[in-house]
């Protein structure tokens, strides 16, 4: 049974108001990450180490001069059909929440799972997204 929209929504609003899209179906996460250039895809959570590390960490990595072409994020426990869709894309990984990914042209190129997020603080898991940016994502003007 999905998490009610009430308790969600202002942990929706912490990626919305820094750009992050929300992809709340299967056609969505298909439209979107199908789409040539970078995609970042964040599977956000209800738990803490998403509002204390994952969410903060994704709007400082996102104001850094590199960045994905697409932002976006689907919600674990709500977003249930778009969230399984989206870790369809995410091969070689077992489910995990929150996570981040960033894919290109399709196909995963980057991967942060929860193991990789609890415990650390927000700016080392930025500072690990900007390396994944200048990696695999083009500058942008």
């Amino acid at each position: 049974m999905p998490y009610p929209e009430m308790l969600v929504r202002p942990m929706r609003e912490e990626l919305t108001r820094v750009g992050v899209e929300e992809l709340k179906s299967a056609a969505d996460v298909d439209e979107t990450l199908r789409q040539e250039g970078t995609t970042l895809v964040v599977v956000n959570s209800v738990c803490g180490c998403a509002a204390r590390n994952a969410r903060p960490a994704i709007a400082m990595a996102l104001s850094h001069e590199t960045r994905p072409d697409r932002a976006t994020t689907v919600f674990a426990g709500q977003d249930v059909e778009a969230t399984a869709q989206a870790r369809g894309y995410f091969h070689g990984y077992p489910p995990s929440s929150p996570s981040i990914a960033l894919l290109k042209d399709g196909e995963i190129v980057y991967m942060m799972e929860r193991h990789q997020i609890e415990g650390r603080p927000a700016d080392q898991i930025a500072e690990d997204l900007t390396e994944a940016f200048d990696r695999f994502c083009a500058t942008r003007v």
